[in-house]
């Protein structure tokens, strides 16, 4: 009898054991389309590095950067369905999910990375995160992609009619797809995934990334001229599943939460502070890179004027109000 309640007494404590375990240890799968040492994925591991300290070990962090969990579009329905944890993306992808992530996809809205940075970590970052709950996705923070550039590999562009003709790739939503026509060049939404192949195969002509995303995803190879036209700023959305992020404890969504603040300021500086340098290593690949003088600049974003007027109204006038608000405090 005494046998039987001690056997009975450690498989209790056996199971309780298994219990705390399962309770305790988590696995967060992270996905990304950019490449293995990108500054994003760079913040990633970051995160995963403060995540693995803060929790002893009990939360694991495995990174996928490169596409290889599937499209943004993939990510995005498996993040929604519970099948991935964690991914981070341009913040303008969730417009297909709430029209006002639209405004991120706005051309020259910004003007350096301060102004950037006091619109996404203040209120009005905060309350387009929010928006997404109801979609089933939680927004913890914003990293930086950066200022997008035009490349291609027909000829090099020294005044905006240099465009016109141009068959160029953009983020598949309609603001991209406009910002193109307006310059009379050829739009061809496609994945991120599908990029590389198609400027190799001459199926598109060229396209417009940061420069450390042109340099990550080896675009140099199949791209011969780029030209710094800064006509975007890409912050981009640290996201976790809403149906993962309800099972964690209040302890584990510190822990998380704090996490994402954390790497996003070490990802934004090691964006900001790589830029001079992968320039360098893109013209030493012999990739040919210029500007605009200024009077072709000020004619870009005239170009550009037209396609902010026709898209506030479709992202919504309050929110477009919200942002220019929030970037005239920014600047005094």
């Amino acid at each position: 009898m005494k046998r039987l309640f001690i056997k009975t007494l450690l498989a209790t404590a056996a199971l309780a054991t298994v219990g705390v375990a399962a309770a305790q240890d988590k696995v967060i799968k992270f996905a990304n389309q950019n490449a293995a040492g990108h500054p994003i994925v760079q913040g990633m591991e970051k995160f995963a590095e403060i995540v693995a300290a803060k929790s002893g070990g009990k939360i694991k962090v495995n990174v996928f950067p490169g596409g290889q969990l599937g499209s943004d579009q993939a990510n995005v329905s498996a993040l929604q369905g519970g099948t991935l944890e964690m991914a981070s993306m341009n913040s303008g992808i969730f417009a297909a999910q709430v029209k006002d992530f639209a405004v991120f996809d706005l051309p020259f809205m910004f003007a350096n990375g301060k102004e950037a940075d006091a619109v996404v970590d203040g209120p009005f970052g905060k309350k387009l995160h929010a928006k997404l709950e109801e979609k089933g996705l939680v927004g913890l923070g914003y990293y930086e992609l950066g200022f997008r550039n035009i490349t291609n590999s027909k000829r090099a562009i020294n005044k905006v009619e240099d465009i016109a003709g141009l068959k160029l790739r953009v983020i598949p939503n309609p603001i991209n797809v406009d910002w193109v026509k307006a310059l009379d060049a050829n739009p061809t939404p496609l994945p991120f995934p599908e990029l590389y192949a198609a400027l190799e195969q001459k199926a598109v002509d060229g396209q417009e990334n940061p420069v450390a995303t042109i340099w990550g995803a080896k675009l140099h190879e199949v791209q011969k001229f780029m030209t710094l036209t800064n006509h975007q700023y890409n912050p981009q959305s640290v996201v976790i599943s809403k149906k993962f992020w309800d099972s964690l404890s209040a302890d584990e969504k510190k822990i998380v939460g704090d996490a994402v603040t954390e790497s996003a300021k070490f990802q934004r500086n090691q964006a900001r502070a790589s830029v001079a340098s992968t320039l360098d290593n893109l013209k030493k690949a012999g990739m040919t890179v210029s500007e605009l003088p200024a009077a072709e600049q000020v004619k870009l974003v005239e170009k550009m004027k037209p396609v902010i007027t026709k898209h506030a109204g479709n992202v919504g006038e309050a929110t477009v109000s919200d942002l220019l608000a929030e970037l005239a405090k920014a600047r005094k």
